[in-house]
Parts: C-alpha cells; structure tokens; sequence
C-alpha cells in the first residue's frame, strides 16, 4: 500500500467526518467507527456539506466515499437515533436528510468512487449504490435490513439498484434481507472490482488519476446522460443544464448577448448549421 500524504479541507469543524484531499481527489470518511458508521442527521449534515464544497472547489476533480476503519463503509442509520418521523438529531427534530445527500452525489457533475472497505448495510448500501463506481475490499458485505428494522427505501435504493442487478434480483435483496459477499455483488453488477483490503485505496486512487485523465466536461456530460433516463424531467433538466453551460462558452451564444448589449439584431448567419 501507498503511503499517500491526505491533508485535511480546511475551513470545517467536523465531528462525524474526515474531509481530506490528495492530488485534486477529495475524500470523505463516515468517522464513526465505534457505530460501524451509521449516520445520524449531524453525519449527513457534514457529509452534504462537504459534497457541496466537491462540487465548487475547481481543484478537486474526483471524490471518495469511505467508512473509518476495516469492519464497515456504513450501516445506515444508527437506529440510537432513530424516532417517528425520521432520525432525531440534537435540536429534537426528525429528519431524512441522507435522502439530500443521495441527490447530491447522483447530480455532482464529478465521479464520485464508493471505496467499500467492510459492511455497507441499509441505508450505507444505498449510498454506494448512488456511487458512480463501487471498488471493495474482498471482505465486504452487502445487503438490506429496512424489513427487518421497520424501514425502507423505495426511491433510488429500489429503482437504481434494480436498473443495476435486475427487478428479480432487487425484491430478493428487499424481501429476504440477505447479505452478499462481495465476490456476489460484482457478479450481480452492483460492484466494478473487488481487491483485497491492502490494495483497496491504492486501486480507488488509480481509477481516479485515471478518470483524471479524462476531458472533464464528457465526464460530466456522459454522467448526466446515464442518469436522465431513469431520472424523468428533473434528469432532462439536469442535462439540458450541462447543454446550456456548454453552449454559453460557444461564440454563438456571446453574439446573442453582445447584441442585446448592443442593441443591434444578432448575426447569427455566420455560425454554421451541421447536419
């Protein structure tokens, strides 16, 4: 394994995660180790707010989703907190806010890498499923409790994951809340590579220096692509405003907005028309 140099993102006073970042690859670790990582409302505040750092800072180009530790990526939601109406943080009030961060991570126009290195269970399964790719540790764990433990997630934890492994495959999962290694979930799609512990930052930071390689922009683009069938309109919208940033950087569009200036009629005649 590579000893690498991670420097904690200044300008956070986190107590529920570690936000560091390598060579424009930032990394945020669910840092409950004792609770085998399951969140409260304050981990998913501070998991989204460093996302929205991800998504503004121009230096980092990927990110990293991680649990502290070798035992669990995340459990979920740590069901100390749970309550009616949702998971009760410090102020007495129920929240879902790990269903924000879902979005967060499915509209981060960057790819965003789950590096499993133990459990990732309930609500933790859902979040490497909203993950671009999925890289684990050999012995991983995948699998459902919601049944189980009065819970359940019908939006994307359902939807994605059987556009993933299948409809079949998906009410199993559901239905039984079985577990599965890892070997298993790579073989049911829900997993691009499986490696042994010692390797799985190093394999994380490659696949990211490779994407870094990549035109950014098509990263993008192709990432809203996949996500704007299964999306609907907000997926249209999503991609119809990665199209609309694009063209703001053509010469067409500035002539549109030198001419209102202007105040002449734009001459739109001298930029072609391909087939």
């Amino acid at each position: 394994m590579v000893q690498r140099e991670w420097e904690t993102i200044k300008g956070f006073d986190f107590k529920d995660i570690l936000f560091e970042s390598y060579n424009h690859i930032a990394k945020i670790t669910i840092n409950r180790e004792r609770y085998r990582n399951a969140f409260t409302p304050l981990t998913t505040w501070e998991m989204s707010q460093a996302f929205s750092y991800c998504r503004e800072c121009q230096d980092i180009r990927v990110v990293i989703l991680t649990g502290a530790g070798d035992k669990a990526f995340c459990s979920g939601g740590d069901m100390h907190v749970k309550g009616r109406g949702g998971y009760i943080g410090t102020d007495g009030v129920p929240r879902l806010n790990i269903l924000d961060v879902q979005m967060q991570i499915r509209r981060l126009p960057k790819p965003v890498i789950a590096m499993v290195n133990g459990y990732a269970i309930g609500g933790g399964h859902v979040l490497h499923v909203m993950c671009d790719l999925t890289i684990a540790s050999e012995h991983a764990v995948f699998g459902q409790t919601g049944p189980k433990v009065g819970s359940f997630d019908a939006g994307f934890g359902a939807s994605y994951l059987a556009r993933m492994v299948g409809q079949k495959k998906a009410r199993e999962i559901w239905f039984l809340c079985k577990q599965y290694s890892a070997k298993e979930a790579e073989e049911m799609g829900m997993v691009n590579k499986v490696v042994p512990f010692e390797q799985l930052e190093d394999t994380c930071v490659e696949w990211c220096e490779v994407m870094m390689e990549r035109s950014p922009l098509a990263l993008r683009m192709i990432k809203a692509g996949l996500n704007a069938e299964l999306d609907g309109q907000a997926g249209i919208q999503e991609l119809a405003g990665d199209a609309t940033m694009l063209y703001y950087t053509m010469d067409e569009a500035q002539e549109g907005g030198k001419a209102f200036l202007e105040k002449r009629k734009p001459d739109f005649e001298k930029f072609p028309q391909f087939p």
